[in-house]
């Protein structure tokens, strides 16, 4: 059985598997009613959800089309000047609008509660780690919640305006308009924002592969580049648009970020070692 460094390690180790059930019941229940607390704010604030965050991206007076255009101006790019504003948003479902309110509504309680709910996970584990490990873990929770949140930036700056310019705009036929509707523009706004949030813990996921052995920063430099045909097809997928510019965007701080994780897997496989160089030495 492996040995604590504490006694408050060595009490917590005695509880029986009902006390730790009831603990991860307690903690589970913490994060639901975090999730709804957050989730009705959310939903209070209608307008702002909606007319000043989601449906943004569909106006030309949005920050990102300025910055493009400016962009296309000083490069010489006028296919930069984006319009986003070709296809209507329409609902055809009776309860649309309302099921709309709350998926995005539940989405945006989440990404808000997300810092809490990470919390809340970091405390129920904690009791189980060495000295050692907490030490190591230390930052993890604030780390773990900025990358998430620089993920759905990300998404909702970048990746999702590219994504409604290319896909809303798209014509087989001058005699087909585009009719979207509300729900398929708010699921694809949502399912990008959250997939990107993700995409953007891969330093965490690289550190926690690198601690059990799994990964090594010299398997990470091997695998430069497949990394970098993955991510120049993902972000084709992401930004289906012919224009390479716009791909760029997306793939640059991808790639940037696979990097930043060789550096940190690197530094972690490094401290890794010093124990066993110590003992040899």
């Amino acid at each position: 059985m492996k040995k604590t460094d504490s006694p408050e390690h060595s009490d917590n180790k005695e509880m029986t598997f009902w006390e730790h059930l009831d603990e991860l019941r307690g903690t589970l229940w913490r994060i639901i009613i975090a999730c709804l607390v957050t989730s009705i704010i959310a939903f209070a604030f209608k307008e702002i959800l909606f007319d000043q965050i989601l449906l943004a991206p569909k106006s030309p007076n949005f920050i990102t089309y300025k910055v493009f255009c400016r962009l296309g101006q000083i490069l010489s790019m006028p296919s930069l000047c984006i319009d986003p504003s070709r296809f209507n948003l329409i609902n055809i479902n009776l309860a649309g609008q309302f099921i709309s309110h709350m998926n995005i509504s539940l989405v945006a309680g989440l990404i808000i509660a997300l810092p809490y709910i990470l919390w809340e996970l970091w405390r129920f584990v904690k009791p189980g780690l060495t000295e050692k490990e907490i030490r190591n873990s230390r930052g993890a929770v604030v780390i773990t919640s900025f990358l998430f949140l620089i993920g759905v930036f990300f998404s909702y700056f970048i990746v999702a305006p590219l994504m409604i310019n290319f896909l809303g705009g798209y014509e087989v036929s001058s005699s087909v308009s585009n009719q979207i509707s509300l729900t398929s523009y708010v699921n694809s706004i949502t399912l990008m924002t959250l997939l990107m949030g993700l995409l953007f813990e891969l330093p965490v996921l690289i550190v926690f592969l690198t601690r059990i052995g799994i990964m090594t920063p010299q398997k990470l430099r091997k695998s430069r580049k497949y990394t970098l045909i993955i991510i120049l097809i993902v972000a084709g997928v992401i930004t289906p648009s012919p224009d390479i510019f716009s791909q760029l965007v997306v793939a640059v701080p991808l790639y940037a970020l696979f990097e930043l994780s060789v550096v940190i897997s690197s530094r972690m496989y490094k401290k890794m070692q010093e124990p066993e160089t110590d003992l040899a030495g």
